[in-house]
């Protein structure tokens, strides 16, 4: 230990001795050698032929390493003296035979100290926490190449069961290996197989290497559990036996270490603790370090642990390493003397920084959408009047205060006024209606959102604490009418077992809901997840991301339906429901790949073939030909590359996505004119560079190849529109709701127009309108099954909607699909001005008919009377048309059928029967 007016270089040999007595040394005099002592000695100024080293380390009395000793204040300068340390290493030493020179090489002011090992194919010094034990020393110079030699004789990969994401993030993982960069970023996108691709590689480094030691570090319980499942699991492509059949992978639960394990899965929380060699808290390792509340201001620093020393493991490969690189945790991964391997879906640019922008794979979620390795997203929107506003509790009202923790209640009267801002809302302040509206909101336009869905998707609700979790968890039971298994809790407070409602939302019908903060916020695969639900606002946007990413997973559709039995084909998109305003924070980094979700496949296509080079619909194309790709089965695959020319959708899809890629774009700029590295494009440039690449992608279509993705998109596909929505300030489609209004009427009147030849009911309306009183059930019935297969996003009620929202209409909707589609057929016809349900049309007619007959001078029909011509109004309103035989079914069969008719109205029976339904058909 130095001590107090040390001269500098006795205090830097100080903290050397005490270095080296921490990893094993047995410190000495050149003029007492006892090797004796132990495995390793350090012998102090041992004498070589150009002089008196610092240092020489002896493992089993072999000369193996020398050390140069410099004071503190060379540490900005410390590489100055390799030169000295080498001639050292290379000098004669006295009393030992050494024909080569000395392998292992340190310089170290006791601060900062510094290795090259000479067995490596391309020495080079790097910066080391402390001293190797001569243990480690011992097996290195036994060994005949050192890891950096033995990862230059790395075999190719064997590419079987591999995606081609994966494939690129190994193969240039280990090309950065042989160039000996020491950390290296594999950026991909959640549901692209990150733990897989990292369990191939460490699989291959045990094997093909000689890996000593594997780390898979992560930053919660939870992750840490996943991981292990995956490497029980994991089944190499060139041995069929598991992973932990050919190697030792434990995850760490104590402060204890096994020596044994190739690979230890660990939380970054609880290795610190076993550095420090302390008791951890297991709490400690359930939240997210995004999440953590409390953090140390100042770090407590990591100092030496034998048990644990720095060259114990050779790799560590960190899972979600944009929250596992800072403050207190980045001297984890400082204190080992290993290659740093970073996994994550969304790097920022301090992630960047770390990694030393080596960034050996980039594969982002637009990539990985067009891959069909991941789906993309669409956002809907529910806005509520108390959701974003400031407000007050007024003074002298009676108002309820609760525990958070105990839910304990009491009533007390207001004594002054209480102004609270949107963020305390859930939080100080509790609006059961606040929360009761959205969830409402929810519900009703389920139908909207999912399309013929039975049962509520798998949905996700975030809460922005346990107490609001708790709120809304109780109103969704209350507004949806079900049981405590429809909806359930799953935080780390959860008094249920957290791990067994998860297994049971993602395996088993119930729960439909689940209600989260931040357990499975990150890392937690629901595949079935159909929705999330935003109730609370993020602050990190790379959280965000990691949040949306529990939806991107792909899921087939036996798999789906097992879960979810009305799912109608494999899971080809999530919906985004956004109740807080969190996709319109600054935050926001990424935005549905399909921008417009309301323009017509055909038409995108169409429009990119005959030269739209925009980068929104090149992108919304490339998006929707992804989902279209996930329904196809091998006979519309072999139609599309017949008519594409041998080419693949997914390849069409990658195409088209490259051809908008912001590097692509700029390297052929740059092959176009010559701009100097750093100067900034000019944004024409860049446009005509992009309409360049879009017009290379785009010559694979033609209009039979449009033709035909119609057609199947026709049968496979059912688009979800934008609509407009009342009851809540605003609950619709992410964009402009207008616009969306318009395409969608446009469309329905664009059909009815193409088909009005073809379909009786059609016909009649359009060309013979004196003939609308003999329309049935079964023409109208005609006009909806033909919809339903030509035109599934043309949904009566979905069409409603969007005239009702351009007319302005505030009534009620429709009581079904055919009583609204009737009503829209009047409207596209233009017999009536402005939408109205078909219901109050036929009323309408019926009670200006009985005025006229009341008013003509004739007999006015009795109470009896006018009780059986209600009935046929209202068998109109449903059937549309009144036949005789209708009189022989209910209601009228139970009131005396055609009889007691006859014998109300006598001879005017038919003719009254034939005026109704030309009157009520007006």
């Amino acid at each position: 230990m130095a001590t107090p007016n040390q001269n500098p270089e006795q205090k830097a040999r100080d903290n050397i001795d005490e270095m080296l007595s921490k990893a094993g040394w047995h410190i000495q005099s050149n003029k007492a050698i006892n090797f004796n002592a132990g495995l390793g000695v350090a012998v102090r100024e041992y004498q070589t032929d150009v002089g008196p080293a610092d240092y020489v380390l002896f493992v089993d009395k072999a000369a193996v390493g020398v050390i140069e000793a410099k004071p503190e204040n060379w540490g900005h300068k410390i590489t100055t003296v390799e030169e000295q340390s080498g001639d050292y290493a290379k000098a004669k030493l006295k009393w030992v035979n050494n024909s080569e020179p000395l392998p292992f090489v340190y310089e170290s002011t006791g601060v900062i100290t510094r290795f090259t090992n000479g067995k490596d194919p391309k020495p080079r010094s790097r910066e080391i926490f402390s001293f190797h034990s001569p243990e480690t020393l011992g097996e290195w110079i036994g060994k005949a190449k050192s890891l950096r030699g033995r990862l230059l004789d790395m075999p190719e990969l064997n590419h079987d069961g591999l995606r081609d994401c994966q494939i690129a993030a190994i193969e240039n993982l280990e090309e950065s290996f042989k160039k000996d960069r020491p950390r290296a970023l594999v950026q991909m996108a959640t549901g692209s197989g990150k733990t897989f691709t990292a369990i191939t590689s460490a699989y291959r480094l045990l094997k093909h290497a000689d890996a000593k030691r594997i780390l898979f570090l992560v930053d919660t319980k939870n992750l840490g559990e996943q991981a292990e499942q995956e490497f029980l699991k994991f089944v190499p492509n060139d041995d069929n036996r598991k992973f932990t059949e050919l190697y030792n992978a434990r995850r760490l639960s104590s402060r204890h270490v096994p020596g044994d394990a190739q690979v230890c899965i660990s939380t970054i929380q609880r290795m610190y603790s076993i550095l420090k060699d302390e008791e951890l808290d297991e709490a400690a390792e359930e939240t997210p370090l995004a999440e953590q509340l409390t953090k140390p201001k100042d770090p407590v620093p990591v100092g030496y642990n034998e048990k644990v020393p720095p060259e114990f493991f050779d790799f560590i490969i960190i899972d979600e390493c944009h929250r596992s690189i800072y403050n207190l945790w980045r001297q984890v991964l400082e204190y080992f003397d290993a290659y740093l391997i970073g996994l994550t879906a969304t790097p920022d640019n301090r992630t960047y920084g770390f990694f030393e922008k080596n960034i050996v794979s980039e594969y982002d979620h637009e990539k990985a959408v067009a891959d069909g390795v991941n789906v993309g997203n669409e956002v809907y929107v529910i806005e509520t009047e108390h959701t974003n506003k400031a407000s007050t509790v007024k003074a002298n009202q009676q108002v309820e205060r609760r525990e958070k923790l105990t839910r304990k209640r009491r009533w007390e009267l207001q004594d002054e006024d209480e102004h609270y801002t949107a963020k305390q809302l859930d939080k100080e302040i509790v609006k059961p209606d606040q929360i009761r509206t959205v969830i409402r909101t929810f519900k009703e336009k389920l139908p909207e959102i999912f399309p013929g869905r039975k049962e509520v998707p798998k949905t996700l609700i975030f809460a922005k604490t346990d107490s609001h979790a708790d709120d809304i968890i109780q109103t969704v039971r209350k507004e949806f009418g079900e049981g405590n298994e429809f909806c359930k809790k799953v935080t780390y407070q959860s008094e249920e077992n957290p791990k067994s409602v998860l297994a049971q939302f993602r395996n088993d019908y119930y729960p439909r809901i689940a209600v989260t903060v931040d357990m499975i916020a990150t890392g937690t695969d629901v595949k079935p997840l159909e929705c999330l639900l935003f109730m609370r606002d993020v602050k990190s946007r790379n959280y965000f991301e990691q949040m949306k990413g529990r939806g991107t997973r792909t899921l087939e559709y036996d798999d789906l339906k097992k879960v979810t039995p009305s799912a109608a084909s494999a899971k080809t998109h999530y919906v985004i429901v956004d109740a807080i305003g969190v996709t319109k924070s600054l935050k926001t980094v990424s935005q549905p790949l399909i921008t417009k979700p309301s323009v017509p496949l055909k038409d995108l296509a169409m429009g990119v073939m005959m030269g739209a080079t925009d980068e929104d619909t090149v992108s919304s194309l490339a998006g929707r030909l992804s989902r279209l790709n996930k329904q196809l089965d091998d006979k519309d695959l072999a139609h599309i590359k017949e008519k594409s020319g041998g080419r693949d959708l997914s390849d069409i899809v990658s195409g088209l996505l490259a051809a908008i890629d912001p590097d692509n774009i700029d390297k052929k700029a740059r092959e176009v004119e010559e701009y100097s590295e750093g100067q900034e494009i000019p944004s024409e440039n860049l446009d005509k560079a992009r309409g360049e690449l879009v017009s290379q992608a785009a010559n694979v279509f033609t209009g039979e190849l449009i033709e035909l993705l119609d057609s199947i998109r026709r049968d496979k596909e059912q688009t979800i529109d934008h609509n407009a929505i009342d009851n809540t300030t605003r609950a619709e489609w992410d964009g402009d709701a207008i616009e969306n209004a318009k395409t969608m009427v446009q469309d329905f009147e664009a059909f009815l127009e193409e088909n009005r030849d073809e379909i009786e009911a059609l016909t009649i309306f359009y060309k013979t309108p004196h003939r609308r009183q003999t329309v049935t059930y079964k023409m109208i019935k005609e006009v909806m099954e033909k919809i339903r297969e030509d035109k599934p996003k043309l949904a009566p009620l979905r069409v409603w909607r969007a005239y009702a929202q351009l007319d302005d209409y505030k009534g009620e909707n429709p009581v079904s699909e055919l009583t609204a589609l009737i009503a829209l057929i009047r409207r596209a016809c233009g017999i009536d001005k402005t939408v109205s349900r078909h219901s109050e049309t036929v009323r309408k007619n019926f009670q200006d008919w009985v005025m006229k007959k009341h008013s003509g001078g004739g007999n006015k029909f009795n109470e009896e009377q006018m009780e059986w011509l209600r009935m046929i109004r209202n068998h109109v309103v449903t059937s549309f048309h009144f036949e005789k035989s209708d009189l022989e079914a209910s209601p009228f069969d139970s009131k005396g059928g055609m009889g007691k008719m006859y014998k109300l109205f006598g001879d005017d029976m038919d003719t009254l029967i034939e005026e109704l339904n030309e009157v009520l058909a007006a």
